[in-house]
Parts: structure tokens; C-alpha cells; sequence
């Protein structure tokens, strides 16, 4: 019987991290892309919030006028250079769509980008 590293440990390895804890060559473009807007997202749902906040509790909708809009066109950007991510990655439907759903909750989004970063590195499906 021939055996192998996987037969050795159970089929339990993790999958290789890429050199220097780095994206394999194809998705290194995506995930940055991915992680700058993500963290452009968040900033701006705290932006958002200030604002709303502005808007509701001081009676004043003239900042909240201008900054949704901004902030409308950062999150589709978000959008699509997730899905990018996500096809080039091949995520199941549900992982694409966790992830997507997160640039909508302030915070998250910040967390989120850690998680996927890491699983991105490790090679590993979300």
C-alpha cells in the first residue's frame, strides 16, 4: 500500500498558505482591490451614521443630502469588487452574499475583511 503526506495525518491539513502569507497569484489583484474598498465601506457607514445621526437628532438633512449619495456610489463600488473576488475565488452563494450583506452593518465590514483576508491566504473556500 502506498502512502501519502495526506494519508499520514488523517486528511486534516489545512491548505498551504501562499509565500509570505500572501494571495495565491491570481487573486492578489482582487483582494487588495477587495480590502481597500472594504475598508472604504466601513469607513463610510460610520460616516453614515454620523450623519443620520445629524439628520435625526439635530433636525438638519442638509449633510445627510450629500454624503448618501457618496456613500451609495462607494458601496456599489464594494459590491462589485466583492462578487469579483468571490467568482475569482469561487465562494458558495451564501459566503458571497455574508459578505455583501456585511458592508451594510457598521463595523462589520471591517471584520469581515480581516476573516476573508486570512481565508483568501490560506486558500480556503468561504
Amino acid at each position: 500500500m502506498v502512502t501519502t503526506d495526506r494519508d499520514a495525518d488523517g486528511g486534516n491539513a489545512a491548505a498551504p498558505t501562499a509565500a509570505g502569507g500572501q494571495a495565491p497569484g491570481p487573486l492578489r489583484g482582487p483582494l487588495a482591490r477587495f480590502r481597500v474598498a472594504a475598508f472604504a465601506t466601513g469607513i463610510g457607514l460610520l460616516g453614515l451614521v454620523a450623519v443620520m445621526v445629524i439628520r435625526y437628532g439635530f433636525d438638519n438633512a442638509g449633510p445627510s443630502a450629500v454624503y448618501s449619495p457618496i456613500h451609495g456610489v462607494v458601496y456599489m463600488i464594494y459590491l462589485v469588487l466583492a462578487v469579483d473576488l468571490a467568482l475569482k475565488a469561487r465562494w458558495s452563494v451564501k459566503g458571497t452574499v455574508g459578505v455583501l450583506l456585511a458592508g451594510c452593518v457598521p463595523l462589520l465590514s471591517f471584520w469581515v475583511e480581516r476573516k476573508v483576508h486570512q481565508r483568501v491566504t490560506a486558500g480556503q473556500k468561504l
